[in-house]
């Protein structure tokens, strides 16, 4: 009758502070989905940097990128904190200019300027910009993070407790990463089961500093995710912040009934194919 984060040494903090995702690579509306957050009273946001992006492309989309930026910027004052979402999309090439072009706007951070599988390209941009770097989204062991962290060029891992091992394995990662100094948000794009997880793990681990969250917005067409739980409520927010569950195990009860409904319905997303104009696969 315990939460779980009692069975992993107790708690560090009693709330952590939250940010949702606002888009970012095809808008029209940036800074007023930055507006819509702020009078709902998050202090943090999300968006995503590019659309397709070649291997050197021109700057005229870097500017693009620095304009929508900018807008929310300007829409959040100094005290918003950006982060910003590279989602693998750019080459090693275009992430040094985007990195450069993009750090008067003083981002929280730049989220996966480079796909994993280049991680090694993170020290020449760790040694371009003072913007924390962070990634590790799709990074599963702790054995992925282990060479990252020896490596020194991230500020903040990302691991992703429904696909990283689940909440001990994060917990893990999260310890590995405080011994190296650097930060904790995990990934989170999946709704409230995955929320409360994943706050499991924050109010354990002292060096969590921020939560993402995705309650409705992420992969779901018509149905707002916390219909799946009893009591939407218990996750409390005030000022930015989420408080940490209390409950027994997640500190959430699953609408079984509404579960099943939706497994009959099934869904019909599919990760999107994206083009460049010279007909090569893009990055999603």
């Amino acid at each position: 009758n315990a939460p779980i984060y009692e069975l992993l040494g107790g708690k560090a903090r009693d709330k952590i502070q939250v940010y949702n995702w606002i888009g970012g690579d095809r808008p029209s509306a940036v800074a007023k989905e930055a507006q819509e957050q702020i009078a709902a009273g998050f202090t943090a946001v999300k968006m995503n940097a590019t659309e397709e992006m070649h291997y050197v492309d021109s700057f005229a989309k870097v500017q693009e990128v620095v304009d929508r930026v900018a807008a929310v910027r300007e829409v959040g004052g100094k005290d918003l904190g950006i982060g910003i979402d590279f989602h693998g999309r750019v080459t090693k090439t275009m992430a040094k200019v985007l990195a450069k072009e993009l750090e008067p706007l003083h981002p929280m951070f730049i989220e996966e300027p480079v796909l994993p599988e280049n991680n090694e390209a993170l020290r020449d941009i760790a040694n371009l910009t003072s913007i924390p770097i962070a990634t590790g989204e799709r990074m599963f062991t702790r054995w992925d993070f282990k060479h990252l962290l020896a490596q020194g060029y991230v500020d903040i891992i990302q691991p992703d407790v429904s696909h990283a091992g689940g909440i001990l394995e994060v917990r893990k990662i999260a310890a590995m990463a405080e011994a190296y100094d650097v930060a904790l948000a995990p990934h989170c794009p999946l709704g409230p089961i995955a929320l409360a997880a994943c706050l499991q793990v924050d109010a354990c681990s002292p060096n969590a500093f921020i939560q993402e969250q995705s309650l409705g917005i992420h992969y779901n067409e018509g149905s707002d995710l916390l219909d799946y739980l009893v009591d939407p409520a218990v996750f409390r927010y005030s000022g930015g912040y989420v408080q940490i569950p209390e409950g027994p195990g997640l500190g959430i009860e699953v609408n079984e009934e509404r579960v099943r409904a939706a497994a009959k319905e099934g869904h019909n997303w599919r990760n999107p194919v994206w083009r460049r104009h010279d007909g090569t696969v893009a990055e999603w």
